[in-house]
């Protein structure tokens, strides 16, 4: 589990797309120290197995599954993508649960800068509107954030700076697609609501 506070950067070194899946390589940019294999960690938001770790260069394998929910596609070398490591049974709750299982993919339409913020606005499936509230939480790119002015099929972001520091965001640029991750006590609660007894 997550918690959507992305604690380090990384840079793809090694990747080479492909529709089922593959091995890549991130060098992270602040040095982990003790990486265990089999290891989770969340790359974008998507939870991946440490299945190498060379010379600070971590080795994870995708699936052909993970490629069909993600933005992983998209990625070449000398992206940046965001890190965290999993939780621990010690650690403060600081986003909210994260379970690093991405459930679809958005799409940066729209960037402003205001005076005390960065504002994207990000479309998404029609099909998840009711795992979206406003003022909820949702996981972009693995970073926990407050959607904000909620439609039909987009939401908006208030980033501020220390978050814009931390993470990938101010990289973005307009048509970028991003791993979203709803609210999983939404999802849960939806879920019970559909199930039959």
């Amino acid at each position: 589990m997550f918690t959507g506070i992305v604690t380090n950067k990384g840079v793809i070194k090694k990747w080479k797309p492909s529709k089922d899946g593959g091995r890549i390589y991130v060098q992270p940019l602040r040095r982990y120290s003790k990486v265990k294999m089999g290891e989770s960690i969340a790359l974008n938001g998507c939870c991946l197995t440490v299945v190498g770790n060379t010379n600070n260069t971590l080795e994870f394998d995708l699936s052909d599954e993970t490629i069909r929910k993600t933005a992983f596609l998209k990625y070449s070398v000398g992206t940046v993508v965001n890190l965290e490591r999993a939780m621990r049974a010690h650690d403060a709750l600081g986003g909210h649960f994260v379970l690093g299982h991405v459930d679809s993919v958005g799409k940066v339409v729209a960037i402003k800068k205001n005076r005390g913020s960065v504002e994207y606005k990000i479309q998404y499936p029609k099909k998840f509107a009711h795992l979206l509230i406003d003022k909820g939480s949702v996981a972009v790119d693995g970073v926990s954030l407050t959607v904000c002015n909620l439609k039909n099929t987009t939401f908006d972001l208030y980033i501020i700076p220390h978050t814009l520091k931390e993470t990938s965001m101010p990289l973005y640029k307009k048509g970028d697609l991003v791993n979203l991750e709803y609210d999983v006590l939404g999802k849960y609660i939806y879920r019970q609501s559909q199930v039959k007894r």
